[in-house]
């Protein structure tokens, strides 16, 4: 069976169980509509060889312990992004995230994808919202945004979520759930409403894609666009099945960004270190000299200067306030400077972690005879800043 991870979450309120149990009810006698296309476009029956899909896992363990983790340990960066890799999410089966408002239809969905409707395993959800579904969101490979049609509502809610998300607007994907409730011209009005609202908080020049369909077991409304709704659900479970297809480049280039991130992190500690010894004198008060670097660090160009160095983008670079916080909590005279960072047998932290960028995460991406060019992600042309493209975005 092929692997792929389905995951609600919802924005506020709970699902209760008696409501549940009322839409059982009404599912039971409700026609259900053929599901041949899902297992046929998903694959699901289909028991396809492991390709070295465990070695390349391991090979891919073995980078992040050997050349990565080191420098991200030194340096402390699971405080600053609080985000620490483990062997479970390296090995981990895709993910995919469906978020949206209450009663929009997402655990719905989920069930009638993974054909667990009027079973013992149909999916209820409700629990926190923020925390959990930023734990989710920090590790999906595919996020699915569920509205509502006859009730869209693009609130302050929504407006924190999109916050939550930015970053990662190349994953999002947009669903217009419960369509055939709708005639065409006011589906119409809703669908160029919902894009409206949406505009100022999804700050990139191609807008997601939007699924217009219903996702759930019963039979279309009658009258309706039947068709282009089966064709809708169709595009979005292609779009299921390039996550499954593509998630060992996924995890490369995951990795690959965490690493990168891992790099500047680790050359700003050590700017700030180099600046804090520079200005040091024997009279200073290092308390107070190292005050000042935190609290005003483009007067000591410390951001500046890391940006002139090779391969670094401006949109990989933490926040400044981040720092006052993470130096709060960690002397800056706990840390040794990068040139120290070094010993004769394992070599330099910093050449390690470069290597992997430019030349060891690529090389296993060409080992994966997948038709691409094995110096597709090498930093001498592209740039170690630029973010691994996302391999089942729409275009």
């Amino acid at each position: 069976m092929r692997a792929l991870v389905l995951l609600g979450c919802l924005l506020a309120s709970l699902l209760f169980s008696g409501q549940a149990e009322e839409t059982e009810d009404a599912n039971e006698e409700a026609p259900l509509r053929d599901r041949s296309h899902i297992e046929k476009t998903l694959m699901l029956n289909e028991d396809k060889p492991s390709d070295d899909y465990s070695a390349v896992l391991q090979r891919l363990r073995k980078i992040y312990h050997s050349s990565i983790k080191p420098l991200e340990q030194s340096y402390k960066y699971n405080e600053l992004r609080q985000h620490e890799i483990t062997d479970g999410e390296i090995t981990s089966k895709p993910m995919v995230l469906f978020l949206g408002p209450w009663s929009v239809g997402k655990s719905t969905m989920i069930n009638y994808l993974l054909g667990l409707e009027n079973t013992r395993y149909q999916l209820y959800t409700g629990y926190p919202f923020n925390d959990v579904c930023q734990w989710f969101i920090d590790r999906a490979d595919l996020i699915f945004v569920v509205f509502d049609p006859t009730k869209l509502d693009v609130g302050l809610e929504l407006e924190m979520l999109f916050r939550q998300l930015k970053g990662r607007e190349s994953q999002i994907r947009i669903i217009l759930n419960k369509a055939d409730n709708l005639a065409t011209q006011m589906l119409m009005r809703v669908y160029g409403a919902l894009f409206w609202s949406l505009a100022p908080l999804i700050n990139v020049t191609e807008p997601p894609r939007v699924y217009v369909s219903s996702f759930w077991p019963q039979e279309y409304k009658p009258d309706t666009h039947q068709e282009l709704f089966l064709q809708e659900e169709i595009s979005l479970l292609e779009d299921l099945n390039q996550v499954i297809e593509n998630r060992l480049e996924n995890k490369i280039a995951f990795i690959r960004q965490h690493a990168i991130r891992v790099r500047i992190h680790a050359l700003l500690v050590d700017r700030y270190l180099q600046t804090y010894k520079d200005k040091m004198t024997f009279f200073s008060d290092g308390e107070l000299v190292f005050k000042d670097i935190v609290e005003d660090p483009d007067k000591f160009y410390i951001f500046k200067t890391i940006l002139a160095k090779t391969n670094v983008s401006k949109f990989d670079l933490p926040n400044r306030e981040a720092y006052k916080d993470f130096f709060g909590i960690n002397p800056i005279s706990s840390f040794k400077l990068l040139s120290q960072q070094c010993s004769y047998m394992g070599g330099c932290f910093l050449e390690k972690i470069e290597r992997a960028i430019t030349q060891e995460l690529p090389g296993l991406l060409g080992s994966l005879g997948l038709g691409k060019n094995p110096g597709a992600l090498n930093c001498d042309k592209t740039g170690c800043s630029e973010t691994p493209k996302n391999r089942y975005r729409k275009h």
